[in-house]
């Protein structure tokens, strides 16, 4: 059971970041928008049967859980406290995690698409998923189709107004730096 060590703010107002001193997976994160998404996860479930949560992101050593605006931080997070301390750590379930495979798969791109996503997904490791995570979201690469770059935010990235935008846009300039024509959308 994940003990907690603290529990910061994000950029997105909505969403607050619980660090815990012992992990949840180990490398494997876990993103849900809603209770039926979440419904095999048993913490995410528990999460969003709390009333006004509406996203729960989590990896390794913290979790995000994003509400609708309309409740009260320091209620709800009393709330919050109560499922993510009781939590089976890591050591309990992340093979069950690492089991499941919810990334696109590399064998339906052809060599050429797997060689630039593959590049590409190792600029975005380096240079932007550390940032987000550190804010309490993050992102993955769901696709290549042409010279269009799906990505898709979890956490707090999900519903934060400057992912869709000034990051977005951020992302592309960055990735644009080894593929001049691409395009890069959140999906």
């Amino acid at each position: 059971m994940p003990k907690i060590a603290e529990i910061e703010g994000t950029p997105n107002p909505n969403a607050k970041k619980f660090i815990l001193k012992e992990p949840l997976t180990w490398g494997v994160s876990r993103s849900y928008d809603n209770a039926e998404q979440a419904q095999d996860d048993p913490l995410a479930a528990q999460l969003f049967a709390i009333e006004h949560v509406t996203n729960v992101f989590y990896v390794d050593h913290w979790i995000t859980v994003t509400q609708d605006g309309t409740a009260s931080w320091p209620e709800l997070l009393r709330k919050l406290a109560e499922p993510i301390r009781e939590a089976p750590s890591a050591e309990v379930h992340s093979q069950q995690y690492a089991r499941q495979d919810y990334l696109p798969s590399l064998e339906q791109m052809s060599p050429e698409e797997q060689e630039r996503c593959a590049r590409i997904s190792d600029l975005l490791d380096e240079q932007v998923r550390p940032y987000l995570q550190g804010d309490g979201g993050d992102l993955y690469v769901v696709g290549l189709k042409g010279n269009v770059l799906e990505v898709h935010y979890q956490g707090a990235c999900g519903s934060c107004p400057s992912s869709i935008s000034g990051t977005l846009a951020g992302i592309e300039g960055l990735v644009r730096s080894i593929e001049p024509d691409i395009e890069v959308v959140a999906v």
